[in-house]
């Protein structure tokens, strides 16, 4: 484990924060997978909308959010969603500042992942990946996380192609 990095629970006031580090990841990872117009004109105002609505969520219970943290400065999150009726919780989002990949800093997220998931019973964990995505890809895979299924997505007006990946909280 990464000692440098430190991990804190969001709250409401980290919103906007939230929302720029997605916006940000989103621009580097998904550059030449989704529309360019798209990353540089329209994603960061949809994020910012999609965080004041999720945030709703992890103030009612329904989630968690955890704010990564290098030498005191945010470097990424994680989101995940309260276990459901089969005992999987959802790693709804996951995502390292470009600068701040390959650090260490989506390990130290995924194991908090782990122990959140297993101190609420839960049996697993899932997510879903951009089929384009190989880094991404390549960092779950070598991190024991199983391909499950591929599911037909629709993200920034085009047709995608998610991957579902499985980790097993034995």
């Amino acid at each position: 484990m990464n000692t440098e990095i430190s991990l804190r629970v969001a709250t409401t006031n980290d919103t906007a924060l939230i929302a720029s580090m997605h916006a940000r990841s989103w621009a580097s990872a998904y550059r030449g997978i989704l529309p360019d117009t798209y990353l540089d004109r329209d994603l960061q105002a949809e994020r910012v909308a999609h965080w004041d609505a999720r945030m709703k969520d992890v103030a009612a219970g329904a989630a968690s959010v955890f704010i990564a943290e290098h030498a005191g400065e945010p470097v990424g999150f994680i989101c995940l969603v309260e276990p459901d009726e089969t005992g999987s919780v959802l790693v709804d989002n996951l995502h390292a500042l470009p600068g701040h990949r390959g650090l260490g800093t989506g390990t130290v997220m995924l194991d908090e992942a782990a122990r959140w998931a297993r101190s609420r019973g839960a049996r697993q964990l899932y997510l879903s990946v951009l089929e384009q995505n190989a880094a991404a890809i390549g960092f779950y895979e070598s991190r024991g996380w199983t391909f499950a299924e591929r599911e037909a997505d629709h993200m920034a007006g085009i047709d995608v192609f998610s991957l579902r990946y499985v980790f097993a909280l034995d």
